[in-house]
């Protein structure tokens, strides 16, 4: 995670640099939005943890990169980032720094590409549940990725299993098994190569006659230009009321996402659900995030019973040292539109 945030912050650089040198703001700033993006929505949120142990590497990457990015978006942002320069580092101005050199930081291709993709197949996972109102603490069964990455996505597995909350993932090169290219033609593009043949190459593609062979495409006979056509990944998908499917971004691949809800994952998705009332209530009566507690739950029989076997699993989530019950407590906090107690005593 450090070197592909270093990774993504020699890029910044590199083309900042290039968008400053042409006058270019416009897309200056829309660089520095997408690294924040990678900053704020992946580094920092997937070291949480890390910063609550005081992990010393990904602080210092951390103090770093906020160096590096307030000195690459001074002329931007002025008075914010000369603000946290300043608190950073007790400097005297960050506009009286240099501006940042792209060869002293440290960075990895290969793996810039790879969790580049692990990104894209969460966040188009997490877009399916969506669609599909399946929400994330809801864990679901089984996400199949088929992209030509797949093999190197195999180290990140651990990652896209929390990021979208399903019990397994699948990864497959053989994209051909689960989709399919569908040829889409640029009549406009086309017509002014092709004339009067174009009609012909339309028909031919409504009939199936075109292939691929490597970079080329073929339809009815006539060889395409890369401008003339557009071609989309689609997933050949089975039963749709059980699995969605999306391509990923970059078009050559795609995810399925198993969208079948059975008693034990709704049991798994309420016992999470409750997880998050009790650090709520955790939080409203000020305790601090090492603070073990005694937890009293008041739920209706049926939710007690569908979430009894996760117990250890929200004593442990939540600290608590002792779980009791009490079913006569007045139900004050809604949980998916039923209502439940919930309160929290600090141990001494």
């Amino acid at each position: 995670m450090f070197l592909y945030v270093f990774s993504k912050l020699k890029r910044l650089i590199e083309d900042t640099t290039v968008s400053m040198d042409q006058y270019d703001i416009f897309n200056a700033c829309q660089q520095v939005r997408t690294f924040l993006d990678v900053l704020t929505n992946w580094y920092i949120r997937r070291s949480r943890d890390r910063f609550w142990k005081g992990d010393k590497d990904a602080i210092d990457t951390l103090h770093t990169v906020l160096q590096v990015l307030t000195r690459i978006a001074a002329p931007l942002l002025p008075l914010t980032t000369e603000k946290i320069y300043k608190e950073l580092t007790g400097s005297r101005s960050v506009h009286l720094e240099d501006w940042p050199d792209a060869s002293i930081v440290p960075s990895d291709d290969e793996l810039e590409t790879v969790m580049d993709q692990v990104r894209d197949v969460c966040s188009t996972t997490l877009s399916l549940r969506k669609v599909h109102s399946r929400r994330v603490r809801l864990p679901l069964g089984e996400l199949t990725v088929a992209s030509p990455l797949a093999n190197k996505l195999q180290s990140f597995i651990s990652i896209i299993t929390d990021e979208v909350n399903v019990h397994k993932v699948t990864l497959t090169t053989e994209l051909g098994q689960v989709a399919k290219h569908e040829l889409q033609l640029i009549p406009a593009a086309l017509g002014p190569r092709l004339g009067a043949n174009t009609q012909k190459v339309i028909v031919a593609v409504k009939k199936g006659d075109w292939k691929q062979q490597g970079e080329v495409v073929v339809a009815g006979g006539y060889e395409l230009q890369p401008h003339e056509y557009q071609l989309k990944l689609l997933a050949a998908v089975g039963d749709a009321d059980t699995t969605a499917s999306s391509a990923l971004p970059d078009g050559k691949g795609v995810v399925l996402l198993d969208i079948a809800l059975t008693p034990e994952l709704l049991a798994e998705g309420t016992a999470r659900d409750i997880v998050r009332i009790v650090q709520q209530t955790r939080r409203e009566a000020d305790l601090a995030v090492s603070d073990r507690i005694h937890l009293i739950l008041g739920l209706p029989e049926d939710v007690a019973q569908q979430v009894a076997p996760f117990a250890d699993y929200i004593c442990a989530e939540t600290l608590a040292e002792r779980l009791s019950y009490n079913t006569d407590a007045s139900r004050i906090t809604d949980l998916d539109g039923t209502p439940i107690y919930v309160a929290v005593e600090r141990l001494r």
